[in-house]
């Protein structure tokens, strides 16, 4: 297995370096806050970026900033982790669980369209796995009803649909998480996009304390330093949150986001070969990437069928990993099964297609360096299917 340094081979350490050595000032290039919004919203042809310190408070600062509160419904997938509902119940909203589609494991348009009511105030629509929505299909929903949406593409980084249009380009907003498990990383982190200069200065406002020099498109406004330091000078015009980025995750995630396109293609190539095998077997069905569609693969996700040859699926990791495969993942329960929400009794309605799905999914790592280390994941998974060929 290659040594976990080698994702930070780019930038990283030079960046941090001077950081360390201007004293957090920003250089000539400006604040790497500055320098990390700047990239991102130029890959993803967006207006403005908004760096936060995490994934979750990008959303909670969205669904503040898109006037969501309390009486408010969100809809948002069942099957997501919690924190995708959690950012919803802050601002005072209640969750509404859509169901999934059972071969892209994704948000369910026709379920959306169903449960949209009269306290409908947005949508949350999450690319898991690093599967891309049917933005179309959505897009057209929330049009009819005049919903804003929410993209979170947490697990998403790049992914495309069959039009080549990008996830987190389509709703109001996209949101990312640099959290150290997704595509790019600094540890922990989040970055929000949109093309409205309102919404933008509205966004960071409520990431940044509310400050009021604060605006859409950079740290703040240029005061004079007499005016700043007069006794009279009044700092907030709004009630924020202390949601920013620091420079240190900046200059990491900002590295991170030049080689954005190196670690997709090899997360792309772990995929092709889980699914080469895959095609042999019946144990494990794919998730469907349709036809045209580019998905950048944070896990490669299946759904587990063994049970119908009498498979069980603890049995069926366990051998995975005798073999020198890395663990294989469950889905996390679905929202309205964690504790913190079912014993809370938040939000409404069932979906059950995603129950059946979060007890059968194996997510499958697929951050390999090298192609020797993917062969090794490779030849775990046709041994695990060959111990079990007996019975498939």
């Amino acid at each position: 297995m290659s040594d976990p340094s080698w994702r930070f081979n780019g930038n990283e350490r030079q960046y941090i370096e001077e950081v360390i050595k201007t004293g957090f000032r920003a250089g000539a290039d400006g604040a790497f806050s500055t320098r990390l919004e700047r990239l991102f919203a130029q890959k993803h042809g967006r207006s403005y970026a908004i760096a936060f310190n995490s994934g979750t408070t990008t959303l909670h600062a969205a669904f503040i900033a898109l006037g969501c509160g309390s009486g408010d419904e969100v809809l948002v997938p069942a099957l997501t982790p919690l924190m995708c509902g959690l950012a919803a119940y802050y601002a005072g909203a209640v969750p509404v669980y859509v169901d999934s589609l059972p071969d892209t494991f994704l948000m369910d348009p026709a379920d959306l369209a169903k449960k949209i009511t009269s306290r409908t105030k947005a949508i949350l629509v999450v690319h898991m796995y690093g599967g891309v929505c049917d933005m179309q299909s959505i897009m057209a929903i929330a049009q009819k009803h005049n919903l804003p949406v929410i993209e979170d593409c947490a697990q998403c980084y790049m992914g495309r649909d069959s039009q080549g249009r990008l996830a987190g380009t389509f709703g109001l907003v996209g949101s990312w998480s640099f959290e150290n498990s997704k595509q790019i990383t600094c540890g922990d982190g989040g970055i929000i996009t949109c093309d409205d200069e309102q919404l933008a200065t509205k966004i960071r406002k409520i990431g940044g304390l509310g400050f009021k020099t604060l605006t859409a498109s950079s740290g703040g406004a240029r005061i004079a330093r007499s005016m700043m330091q007069n006794p009279d000078w009044e700092r907030f015009d709004t009630i924020g949150y202390n949601y920013r980025m620091n420079q240190l995750a900046a200059a990491v995630a900002l590295a991170q986001t030049e080689r954005i396109d190196e670690f997709i293609t090899l997360r792309r190539m772990m995929a092709d070969g889980y699914r080469s095998i895959l095609a042999r077997s019946d144990l494990l069905q794919p998730q469907r990437e349709p036809l045209g569609y580019f998905y950048s693969y944070y896990t490669f996700s299946a759904k587990f069928c063994g049970e119908s040859y009498g498979v069980n699926w603890h049995e069926f990791r366990k051998k995975h990993m005798e073999f020198g495969g890395d663990g294989i993942f469950s889905a996390a329960k679905l929202l309205y099964q964690e504790p913190a929400f079912r014993d809370l009794r938040v939000g409404r309605e069932r979906a059950p297609i995603s129950e059946d799905l979060q007890r059968r999914l194996m997510n499958f790592t697929t951050n390999q360096a090298t192609a020797n280390d993917r062969e090794i994941q490779m030849a775990a998974l046709q041994k695990a299917l060959h111990y079990f060929s007996d019975k498939a």
